[in-house]
């Protein structure tokens, strides 16, 4: 298969836009002052949102459960969930959640700092919060959940050269590959902060979607692995919620 015909294979046929939520904290946020601190979604807030989801007629998927869904092999009114970093927050809150109501989601997790905290944020004065465990990691998939790459250190890739960024990308599926004895096909930037080589590098390692930060839900011919996301923060009340799901707001911020 020639450049074309493969870049043409890996683009998304979704007749109507999908929206991929993207999360990071299910918790009560830090102090005020604190960095990063709309990052935080609270319990309370998190159930809210998926319950309204669910009430709206959306079905809320993994990315491996939605695949079929941006390759215009189902439709459906879907909507991605995913969580960037691997939190046991995660686990502990939105779990729950997520099991009640039938729902699927993608963890995306930094292989190498299973059972630490968010190390890649302390110099930026962030709290340091516990990620997952190997055997948290394997409770999230036996509950049906999703497991993707998310870099081995959290990463940010156009930081390194070109054998530490292989490394970052490729190893990270691998390590998770062995902890969860399932395949990781699913990466995401870490920060956002990619190039065009990165982009090589997912598909070369296997994944078949990666998402990014980029604000937008996901039209036709989109590359698959440069899904955009809608971010969910700590004050998006069920009505903005709304309004990004099915309005062109979130489009529209992305091509700013």
């Amino acid at each position: 298969m020639n450049k074309d015909m493969l870049e043409m294979d890996l683009r998304s046929r979704n007749l109507a836009p999908i929206p991929i939520l993207m999360y990071h904290q299910i918790a009560l946020a830090p102090p005020k002052g604190s960095p990063l601190r709309s990052l935080y979604v609270a319990p309370t807030d998190f159930r809210k949102q998926m319950v309204f989801l669910k009430r709206l007629g959306y079905q809320g998927l993994s990315m491996r459960n939605l695949m079929p869904y941006l390759l215009g092999k189902r439709q459906g009114k879907v909507v991605g969930i995913t969580f960037d970093d691997g939190y046991k927050n995660n686990l502990c809150h939105a779990l729950p959640v997520l099991q009640m109501l039938g729902f699927s989601s993608t963890c995306y997790v930094v292989s190498q700092l299973l059972g630490r905290t968010n190390e890649w944020d302390r110099d930026f004065g962030i709290p340091q919060v516990p990620l997952m465990t190997k055997e948290e990691i394997r409770e999230w998939v036996n509950a049906g959940q999703d497991v993707g790459a998310h870099t081995r250190h959290h990463a940010r890739l156009t930081t390194l050269d070109t054998a530490a960024c292989q490394d970052e990308i490729a190893l990270c599926k691998s390590e998770l590959e062995s902890v969860t004895d399932t395949p990781v096909e699913h990466f995401c930037y870490p920060y956002g902060d990619y190039s065009p080589e990165h982009v090589t590098m997912a598909c070369n390692a296997g994944f078949k979607t990666v998402t990014t930060t980029r604000r937008g839900r996901c039209h036709a011919d989109t590359s698959m692995l440069e899904l955009p996301r809608i971010t969910v923060a700590r004050r998006t009340t069920r009505l903005a919620l709304w309004v990004k799901l099915v309005s062109f707001y979130e489009d529209r911020q992305g091509t700013r």
